[in-house]
């Protein structure tokens, strides 16, 4: 019955990711892509690059983000500030007293459940073709620790008894893992069977990206339906708001008409670019030292300086809080003392964290978490890969895959390459405004006097640095001025 019950499954998964032509008649895609578009690019954000009040943590996959979330985010905020569960399912209710932070592989649509006006976005984006390794890395290694089982039937017993015992929340339930894994996992297991099948064998070629007898090609998980609706363009989709995770009611049918028209793609990589336009900070996997460093400026200042403020009105309210209640009287304290002792334990441990830290000490605990955490992936990623033994992911062997599938895979994800190109010029320009404002806040008024009225050299090269800063206005100006224009075309 398992079994019958998983090809029925696969089958409507399969009538899902190929409809009939008829369903998306290009027309009617057209039509649709333009209008949900349109929408979209007209719900601005004002104050983008304003710290507000609830920090959203768009977690592209296999982008770096959980590093962010352990090694920057938690040193940051307490656990009484995280919206629940936010790092571990998508369709949850967020609202909680005193939510500040969502951390979630869910998409844009996300804010429909949110206070937009509230509400700042942050994400990091990675080169695509990295992204697509990683991400079918990423799928077999986890998979893999299954083969410990002697059959499929064996993992999913044991899987119910364990999330039924302890109600935790695995990767198998975290999107996009909880489609791509079990993908893998049945996979991995069919192949091991086959090959005990055949008995012993002992040349599975060099190339672990094209060891069929062990795990599934790369050449073939990027053309399978299931690669092509979760995997290429991924980062457009979730940033635009139209994974198969969306809370946008349409968006199945939105994505499926891209995937069918890649010429509408357009209009979903315009609303993608205005999300990024709009959003507090833009990170980029490959730039790493500069995003951490960026990350830690651009929105590490602005939540310490929040909480401490944050801090001194919960003060400030305690205070009175207190004389209002000896002024009334023993029966009024009495009553207050169970949600007294809660708030105070969550607002000390706020108070502890946002006034001890500062911008540089969040980088140099940053990089003391990044090693700790990037020794224990290592390993485990090591235990995990040895059960498809001479199966081995390294970048040695991604440096021999063919040209070609690499080219195959830029055009399968040409969406998610033009996007990361744009994240990149954003990127480039928060890194000039950074380095401009150390500049500026490095110049003591003592410096400053004296650079302006005792050095002729220095003050032309205060004047070059004010021209410069004109012009770096002048072209966001006419970037702005241009991306209006292009609204109104749309």
């Amino acid at each position: 019955m398992g079994h019958v019950l998983r090809l029925a499954l696969m089958l409507i998964l399969l009538s899902i990711v190929h409809p009939s032509s008829s369903s998306y008649d290009f027309e009617h895609c057209k039509n649709s892509v333009k209008q949900w578009a349109s929408s979209s690019l007209h719900s601005d954000t004002k104050d983008g690059h304003i710290l507000k009040d609830l920090l959203f943590f768009l977690h592209v996959p296999r982008t770096g983000g959980r590093t962010y979330f352990h090694c920057f985010l938690k040193k940051l905020y307490s656990s009484a500030l995280e919206c629940p569960r936010s790092y571990d399912k998508l369709r949850f209710n967020p609202h909680k007293p005193g939510c500040r932070l969502l951390v979630t592989h869910d998409d844009y649509s996300m804010m429909s459940k949110l206070p937009t006006e509230k509400t700042s976005v942050v994400t990091i984006l990675r080169n695509p073709i990295e992204r697509v390794f990683s991400a079918y890395e990423f799928s077999i290694e986890v998979a893999a620790r299954f083969l410990v089982h002697p059959n499929l039937t064996s993992v999913l017993k044991m899987s119910s008894r364990i999330r039924s015992k302890n109600g935790g929340i695995s990767t198998l339930e975290i999107w996009p893992w909880k489609y791509l894994v079990p993908w893998m996992r049945e996979d991995l297991f069919t192949r091991r069977d086959e090959r005990k099948r055949r008995g012993p064998h002992h040349a599975y070629g060099n190339d672990s990206y094209d060891m069929e007898e062990i795990v599934m090609p790369l050449h073939e998980y990027i053309n399978h339906p299931v690669a092509m609706d979760i995997v290429h363009n991924g980062a457009t989709f979730q940033v635009a708001g139209l994974t198969n995770n969306s809370n946008i009611r349409e968006a199945h049918e939105l994505r499926q008409c891209v995937i069918t028209h890649e010429i509408l793609g357009k209009y979903v990589l315009e609303v993608a670019k205005k999300r990024l336009d709009d959003m507090l900070y833009v990170g980029i996997t490959e730039d790493h030292r500069e995003s951490a460093t960026m990350f830690a400026n651009v929105v590490g200042a602005q939540v310490i300086s929040q909480l401490m403020a944050s801090t001194v009105n919960n003060n400030n309210n305690n205070n009175n809080n207190n004389n209002n209640t000896s002024e009334q009287g023993p029966s009024v304290s009495d009553s207050t003392n169970d949600t007294s002792d809660d708030q105070g334990n969550s607002s000390s441990t706020v108070e502890e964290q946002s006034e001890s830290m500062t911008v540089g000490k969040l980088m140099k605990t940053y990089e003391t978490c990044i090693s700790s955490l990037r020794s224990s992936q290592s390993q485990r990623r090591i235990a995990s890969l040895k059960r498809i033994s001479p199966a081995n992911f390294t970048k040695e062997a991604r440096r021999n895959v063919p040209d070609t599938l690499l080219k195959e895979i830029i055009s399968l994800n040409s969406l998610d390459m033009e996007l990361y190109k744009y994240a990149k010029e954003i990127f480039q320009k928060q890194h000039q405004i950074m380095k401009l404002q150390d500049s500026v806040s490095s110049v003591t008024p003592e410096k400053w006097h004296y650079m302006m009225f005792n050095n002729i050299d220095s003050t032309w090269t205060v004047a070059y640095f004010l021209g410069f800063m004109f012009l770096i206005f002048l072209i966001c100006f006419y970037k702005s001025a241009k991306r209006r224009i292009s609204k109104v075309k749309v």
